[in-house]
């Protein structure tokens, strides 16, 4: 939800962190507020070694520091460097550093609709891939996906890599062609929910357009992704109020922002000045 929600709960379940000692692990795992994330996963594996297992979901995968070796389908793969990769529902594998040092590794587990179950076999054969783009936005993802108030540009993210996956897997979802129409029907659509917010999942069901299909739109017609509109949009009400005398205290949640650490981190960024700084120019 892009909404600056109240005391809302940033997951379903607190975020876990465990160090194994001699089993050479350090986890944190959690369950994001985030439709098609079923769990997130940080970890350091030193020593331990994961034996042969299966999971319901498509765990998605990269590497940041160290090497995984892995076996799936019978073959021995890896996991390193610019690698992205992709593990399909109800296929066995197994996993271990490949590097006497251990390795970094962040993971999510998408619910299995979320990609064809077509794809699996695809999947299977290619495991692991460098795309450049697809890690940044996988990256990217992990930054905000526990942040308060981050909840739709988090939704953008996770739009955009399903549909590259897809893509890469041989099952483009999108067209290629694009129709300037739901990026104007998607701004409006956020103008009427500046303040209060709105999914990407409701804003796809009203509009009738994919999620992916109206980030693309709107990206392309615009410049900019819809969540950074829908920012700049209540960094530009915030000013109005703080100009018009409005309490500091209260700027944040009248303009739609979940706190005010969150409005002064966008503030800052848009305009080069923290809000406070602002009221006294």
């Amino acid at each position: 939800m892009i909404g600056r929600a109240g005391p809302a709960v940033l997951y379903d379940f607190d975020v876990s962190v465990t160090s194994a000692g001699a089993a050479g692990m350090a986890i944190s795992a959690w369950r994001p507020r985030l439709g098609g994330v079923v769990e997130v996963l940080h970890a350091h594996l030193t020593g331990h070694a994961y034996p042969m297992h299966a999971h319901d979901t498509w765990t998605v995968l990269i590497v940041d520091d160290g090497a995984v070796r892995y076996d799936l389908d019978k073959h021995e793969r890896g996991a390193f460097g610019d690698l992205v990769t992709l593990l399909p529902p109800y296929v066995p594998h197994n996993g271990a550093a490949a590097h006497p040092h251990g390795l970094r590794k962040r993971v999510f587990y998408l619910e299995p609709d979320r990609l064809p179950t077509s794809l699996i076999g695809a999947a299977v054969d290619n495991s692991a891939f460098i795309d450049r783009v697809l890690r940044r936005r996988i990256s990217a993802l992990h930054a905000v996906i526990g942040q308060a108030g981050e909840e739709f540009e988090a939704e953008t993210h996770l739009a955009e890599i399903t549909e590259r996956l897809r893509a890469r897997l041989g099952n483009a979802g999108l067209p290629e062609r694009l129709d300037r129409t739901p990026a104007y029907r998607l701004r409006d659509l956020l103008e009427a929910h500046v303040v209060s917010g709105i999914s990407l999942d409701e804003a796809s069901r009203v509009l009738h357009f994919h999620p992916a299909y109206l980030v693309r739109s709107f990206t392309r017609e615009f410049g900019m992704s819809p969540h950074r509109y829908l920012i700049s949009r209540r960094v530009d009400l915030a000013r109005r109020l703080i100009l018009a005398g409005e309490p500091p205290g209260s700027v944040a949640e009248a303009s739609g922002f979940y706190d005010q650490p969150h409005l002064s981190r966008h503030f800052k960024r848009i305009l080069g000045v923290s809000p406070k700084a602002f009221s006294k120019g």
